[in-house]
């Protein structure tokens, strides 16, 4: 007969021995990570060392002051070659048989 003590001390989880891979997977897996992390930090920092001050229509601002207005004008210029508006709601021509 098995009193309460000798049921509570009872190992009831099996062999833990067995699994004893996934701490060092574990760290493994860590170490490809960071090891990814600084090798891509390093190739992004040659790529903006290479690129160039200033790029080709980029006029200089003085520091402190304001860059001008560059809103987006009418790509066409003002000319309409065809008018859009119909009844449908995605601007599609609804062609009714009847």
């Amino acid at each position: 007969m098995l009193t309460t003590v000798q049921v509570l001390a009872q190992n009831n989880f099996g062999d833990t021995r067995t699994g004893g891979l996934a701490g060092p997977m574990g760290l493994f897996l860590i170490l490809v990570l960071g090891a990814a992390t600084v090798l891509l930090i390093r190739n992004m920092n040659a790529r903006l060392r290479r690129l160039p001050d200033r790029f080709p229509g980029q006029e200089p601002t003085a520091p402190g002051t304001e860059p001008m207005d560059r809103s987006v004008g009418d790509p066409t210029g003002g000319i309409v070659t065809e008018d859009s508006s119909t009844d449908a709601p995605n601007g599609h021509q609804q062609h009714r048989e009847g």
